[in-house]
């Protein structure tokens, strides 16, 4: 007997079954991996964004002056300076203060500033926040980066579930086939069929059921994906508006089906040879 031919096969009703839950659990799979994904690349991209940027905010208008002289002392360090007026300043606090005209002698004078060199922050700082309250971006959006990262690892948690109901949904089918072809498998033992070329059989019938419904839960899943990055992306700013996938994010993604179809195969071979040990 050629080992690649099938001398026996799954009755339609148990193919239907395995490709609807194999499909299922590929697509929840995908969807998973690519959020995750979008997630920790939109959590490094905003950090690096924003760890650039700073805030000063000079309380005494006695300093004024000389931290408008560090900063000119420092323009080679400097990609953009910009004051942010009493107008801009009360705007902002418009959610929270309902007279702006009571407090506008309390407002400190402010600027944004964007550093060239990430690494320029630091002596920037030391030179300024002796005589103004200097203030990252980075270091102010913490709390938003630690929530990205406990996202992140709330979907690769999810990921790592799915995958392992799929390592249980594939044993336990393959351990109901292959008692419901209790009879053949003998008969093939009979004629001198060894385990392996058993476990071969039902490996290949799972394989090309798993590749059915690998791809068909990876192109389900894919347009899903892509709704929700351009449901992100429309609000503009914030965390959500970072998420994206790279070119490495994309290979990754391709590849987790095919991984599904490798991960199913073996999963086949170890679950038939323990059964066929047993009996």
């Amino acid at each position: 007997m050629k080992r690649s031919t099938l001398v026996f096969s799954l009755v339609k009703e148990q193919s239907i079954f395995m490709t609807a839950v194999v499909t299922v659990l590929t697509f929840l799979s995908v969807l998973a991996f690519g959020i995750a994904l979008s997630i920790g690349t939109g959590v490094i991209r905003w950090n690096s964004e924003w760890n650039k940027y700073a805030t000063i905010q000079i309380i005494n208008p006695d300093n004024s002056a000389s931290v408008k002289k560090i900063l000119d002392d420092n323009k080679n360090k400097i990609e953009n300076v910009k004051e942010i007026s009493k107008s801009e300043m009360e705007q902002m606090m418009r959610p929270w203060v309902s007279n702006g005209a009571k407090i506008n002698n309390y407002l400190p004078q402010m600027f944004e500033i964007k550093i060239k060199k990430s690494a320029d922050i630091k002596i920037l700082k030391e030179q300024i926040a002796p005589k103004a309250k200097f203030l990252t971006h980075s270091s102010a959006l913490q709390s938003s980066i630690a929530a990205g990262w406990k996202l992140f690892g709330i979907t690769a948690f999810v990921l790592v579930l799915i995958l392992v109901s799929i390592g249980v949904c594939i044993s336990y089918i393959s351990r109901n086939i292959a008692m419901l072809h209790k009879h053949e498998l003998e008969i093939l033992n009979q004629v001198g069929a060894t385990d392996k070329f058993i476990a071969r059989q039902m490996q290949i019938i799972v394989a090309k059921i798993s590749c059915i419904a690998a791809f068909i839960g990876f192109v389900a899943a894919t347009p899903i994906i892509a709704v929700i990055l351009s449901t992100a992306h429309s609000a503009r700013i914030g965390l959500l508006a970072t998420l994206t996938l790279s070119g490495t994010d994309i290979f990754a993604l391709l590849l987790l089906p095919v991984l599904i179809v490798v991960f199913s195969v073996y999963i086949t071979k170890k679950t038939t040879i323990k059964i066929l040990s047993e009996n």
